[in-house]
């Protein structure tokens, strides 16, 4: 019964993860390429708010791309004593989770802290498009979510030795 359950937060997360990357990295791909054209085409046409889409989307794609790190098992640990020391690896490699999820929890809590304020403060907008920040902010209680949910998983994985999907890395 776990296993479904790890099995379809594993299958939902990837499809979130994958999905969103990929719709806001053509948006800002798409959108900064339109204005270098712009620029270099005409004279006086530029967007003046590709900037802030582009850096938006780089704000958006560090956070999701730290769950999809997890997933992917790239985040930075320790690595050099576990490689003089093949004793400590898999106490290394739960410490390692263990730090992930109590990081996760933090984000959890100070992103739902933030977004609350940024929500309650009603002249926080980006500065050209006008969009309210505490859409933004909100990433950050949902990467927290979903970093504990693919930690879980993932420290499953380690402790029985299974994956949770078939061919997963």
């Amino acid at each position: 019964m776990l296993s479904k359950i790890f099995r379809f937060i594993d299958k939902t997360l990837r499809h979130i993860e994958e999905w969103s990357l990929f719709i806001t990295v053509c948006m800002a791909l798409l959108t900064a390429m339109a204005n270098v054209i712009l620029r270099k085409t005409t004279s006086d046409l530029s967007l003046y708010w590709s900037d802030e889409v582009v850096r938006k989307v780089i704000y958006f794609s560090t956070y999701i791309g730290c769950v999809a790190a997890v997933r992917n098992r790239s985040l930075i640990r320790i690595d050099a004593l576990p490689q003089m020391l093949p004793i400590l690896k898999k106490p290394l490699t739960y410490f390692s989770h263990c730090v992930v999820l109590l990081f996760s929890v933090v984000m959890v809590y100070l992103g739902v802290q933030m977004t609350i304020m940024m929500y309650n403060d009603e002249y926080a907008k980006t500065a050209t498009l006008q969009i309210p920040e505490y859409l933004f902010y909100a990433v950050l209680p949902l990467m927290g979510l979903m970093m504990f949910f693919r930690t879980l998983i993932v420290f499953r994985e380690d402790w029985t030795g299974k994956k949770s999907l078939p061919g997963g890395k």
